[in-house]
């Protein structure tokens, strides 16, 4: 039997059911939602019910606090109460590095209108008398927290949905998939009926990854045994007692009718197999352990001391699925066309069921959500990142890493050297330090003796800033060497490729063969996809490269327009056929010229030039581009000759001070240029106009998708502008998201910023807003401020980049 459905929802849990709802909000009917149990009988029915709309980025602020309009009103708009209330919450803090980044966190909830406070100890005896305070150095009180019932939730959303005509099914499961030219094509039921359909939605939660194994794509997630407990009733018990993270200690207490609920995320987390016996059970509790949970227990009991009088009336062990950097899963995989993921919500499905619900909506019927939501997109682990031996390693630190220090620069220790480049042995002899920031082994700074090596984290000025900042000076004064293997490299072949890169870029793309274009790809609104350099090679090939974390991302953006375009074009990922070592600094072209034959001099190889080169015995194709604002040059070697090249230039740079420089020096060194980082500074929801990017997009050339967007934009005027910026008198911790006033009011947040190594400036980049047609020059005679941690910082609008402003040094 065979019936049909525009989308087809896997999991009648809370986000499978919220994203009904809200199809069925937007108009939606043609919807089928299978659950192979009972709705809500997979996690849902046994979580905590806490609702915490404060995030410490502005769109996943947004995309949490939206629960606090929903929870609301569902009862008026469904006639199902959602059991919501606020009660208030505080965030604990044992010591003085945690109240740094609780008062980082709290300047999202001014911006975002909500009511915070950084506390001490006696004004949380005040608010709180059952909390003893021995410990505690303060908290974050955020008026906004609440709680719900997570099973009145979920039958409020079903409600909704059915009387919009959607069709709940339950005792129904997915048994597989009918694919037809790279897309969804059917769901095929364990009933063994098949459902055929466009698009398949899979939010199957802790057996998400099973389910995209199905259709052949990875779901890097992995379920884990998740444990709290709830008292008996505990007379005097403040009504409501608020949510309180003890985060320190890895504990939540929330109040439940007068009892209380105490649970916490497990360092080394117990393994829980979804393919088991017990695995498909509805409604399934685990075993108590209570040798996993006593180190929570002990927690509670400092925390709240009438814990000790309190009586154990339930033990909660359930499976819970997490993901490896502990943010969820969701959009369009870019491995299948109309297969859609919202899984792996680490714990907050509930309170993440309302904005994932409306996100995921408008992911599936526009094309994207309307936050941009790039941090949670699917599309930013690969393959390796799916499979069930390293979601399962990472599990080790990730479940814990949700209440644990949140580290600047932090990286993950388990599940690490998955990849590596053909250049790693070697870094790590010249005394590399690795991380792994986009999956990629990488070296971040280079050691120059023992107590460099270790990774010391601070909320304040970074240990590494010595060994950047030698690199970057001592590279701008001979020459650095940097590994830049990791950056994404798509290769598109055939005789519509110009046709297809003169429709995805903004820029001219029709230069002569060996000339390298920097532009953006643009959406239909005109915000940018993908932030490139495309590389003539021939008359029908081209080089696209663009960052490592987008790989995946750009790959199928760039695929599947030439697929709906029905172009004849080859779309290769090549990013491991080829290691790139980039030779940057005044001394790059001497130390080059010195190893081939071939004129490297600037009238015979100008900027943005490329061309096969010999480099010793290994030929290579040399680029001149430099993402540091220094003369260089990017070599592009087959894997197999990569040791070859790196020995080869190590050893003639002895001649002309060459020095092995990290990714952090790349990135301050980015920053002192003015050079946009996509996902940072630039993505979907930015246009060129707006980032200050207006010279790469082509004027005179049409037909390039986002140019009736972008043209609209240009005469209508921007309403905000990204601009530049550095701490004067001060040398603070500069991340992302800290708010900037204009002339004392709020006008925007940064979106990257760090040391500018070689001109000892803190900088920053942050979108300010701006009146339509308001000129550049009335934005920086503004005074402006920036706020970091609880102080206020002076700014200076830079009117050019800190460093060569003329380029003379990188066009020389």
């Amino acid at each position: 039997m065979t019936e049909s459905a525009g989308i087809v929802i896997i999991g009648g849990g809370v986000i499978g059911l919220g994203i009904a709802y809200h199809l069925a909000e937007r108009g939606v009917s043609d919807v089928v939602l299978i659950e192979r149990n009972q709705l809500t009988s997979g996690t849902s029915w046994h979580a905590a019910g806490i609702v915490g709309p404060l995030r410490a980025s502005l769109n996943l602020t947004h995309l949490a606090r939206y629960a606090m309009e929903l929870f609301p009103a569902l009862e008026e708009k469904t006639g199902q109460s959602s059991g919501y209330q606020r009660t208030g919450g505080l965030w604990l803090a044992r010591n003085e590095d945690r109240m740094v980044e609780l008062r980082r966190i709290a300047h999202m909830g001014e911006v975002t209108g909500m009511h915070v406070e950084m506390i001490g100890p006696s004004i949380i005896a005040e608010r709180v008398p059952s909390l003893s305070v021995d410990g505690l150095v303060g908290a974050l009180w955020v008026a906004e927290d609440g709680q719900a019932n997570p099973v009145d939730i979920c039958a409020a959303y079903a409600k909704r949905a059915r009387s919009a005509g959607i069709r709940l099914r339950e005792n129904v499961g997915c048994a597989g998939f009918d694919i037809e030219n790279g897309r969804v094509a059917g769901v095929r039921l364990t009933t063994g009926e098949t459902i055929r359909c466009g698009k398949v939605i899979n939010a199957a939660g802790g057996w998400a990854r099973d389910v995209g194994a199905l259709a052949g794509v990875p779901v890097p997630l992995q379920a884990v045994e998740h444990m709290y407990v709830v008292t008996e009733a505990i007379p005097g018990l403040e009504q409501p007692f608020p949510i309180v993270r003890d985060l320190d200690e890895g504990i939540y207490i929330k109040g439940d009718s007068g009892k209380l609920v105490l649970g916490g995320f497990e360092p080394d987390a117990k393994l829980f197999q979804t393919k088991s016996v017990q695995g498909g059970q509805p409604f399934l509790e685990l075993p108590e352990d209570w040798e996993q949970f006593e180190p929570f227990m002990t927690a509670g009991l400092n925390l709240v001391p009438k814990l000790a009088d309190a009586g154990i009336r339930h033990f909660m062990n359930g499976p819970e699925s997490f993901t490896p950097d502990t943010r969820p899963l969701m959009g369009e995989s870019p491995y299948l066309r109309g297969f859609y993921v919202a899984a792996g919500f680490n714990s907050t499905g509930m309170m993440s069921s309302a904005g994932a619900g409306r996100a995921m909506a408008e992911w599936v019927l526009d094309g994207e959500p309307g936050l941009d939501l790039w941090a949670l997109d699917i599309a930013r682990f690969d393959r390796s990142a799916g499979s069930k031996y390293f979601a399962g390693k990472r599990m080790e630190e990730s479940v814990a890493d949700l209440f644990r220090m949140h580290w600047p620069y932090k990286q993950a220790k388990a599940g690490r050297d998955v990849r590596r480049s053909a250049f790693h042995r070697q870094f790590a002899e010249m005394g590399a330090v690795f991380g792994a920031p986009t999956g990629w082994e990488r070296p971040l700074w280079f050691a120059g003796n023992e107590a460099e090596r270790d990774f010391r984290y601070a909320m304040g000025e970074q240990h590494w800033w010595a060994a950047a900042a030698r690199e970057a000076k001592a590279m701008a004064a001979s020459a650095g060497l940097f590994e830049l293997s990791p950056f994404t490299k798509i290769d598109l072949q055939g005789r519509d490729a110009l046709a297809l890169l003169d429709y995805l870029c903004a820029n001219r793309i029709d230069v002569p063969e060996g000339k390298a274009v920097y532009t953006q790809m643009l959406n239909a609104g005109g915000g940018i996809e993908a932030d490139v350099t495309v590389t003539r090679f021939g008359e029908r090939h081209f080089r696209v490269t663009s960052g490592a974390a987008t790989r995946q991302k750009d790959v199928a953006w760039i695929a599947r327009h030439a697929e709906d375009r029905g172009l004849d074009v080859v779309v290769s990922d090549v990013t491991s056929s080829e290691a790139v070592l980039a030779v940057m600094g005044p001394q790059s072209r001497a130390l080059l010229q010195s190893l081939t034959d071939d004129d490297l001099s600037d009238a015979a190889f100008p900027f943005s030039a490329s061309r096969r080169i010999d480099i010793g015995m290994v030929n290579l194709r040399a680029t001149r581009v430099s993402f540091v604002g220094e003369l260089g040059f990017e070599l592009y070697v087959a894997t197999e000759f990569a040791e070859q090249l790196l020995s080869t230039v190590t050893e003639a740079g002895k001649a002309h001070g060459l020095v092995a420089c990290g990714h952090y020096a790349l990135d301050g060194c980015r920053l002192e240029k003015g050079y946009r980082h996509w996902g940072h500074d630039i993505g979907p929801k930015e246009t060129p106009l707006e980032a200050g990017l207006g010279f790469a997009v082509a004027w005179k050339k049409s037909g390039f998708l986002g140019e009736e967007a972008l043209r609209r934009q240009k005469a209508e005027g921007v309403t905000r502008r990204l601009m530049h910026f550095a701490v004067d008198g001060a040398n603070p911790l500069l991340l992302h998201d800290e708010p900037i006033y204009r002339d004392g009011r709020f006008a925007g947040l940064t979106t990257s910023g760090g040391q500018g190594f070689r001109t000892g400036l803190a900088l920053c980049l942050g979108y300010i807003a701006c009146v339509p047609g308001e000129p550049r020059e009335a934005l920086l005679t503004s005074t402006y401020e920036i706020a970091i941690a609880g102080q206020r910082y002076h700014l200076r609008p830079l009117a050019e980049v800190p460093y060569d402003a003329a380029g003379t040094r990188l066009r020389s």
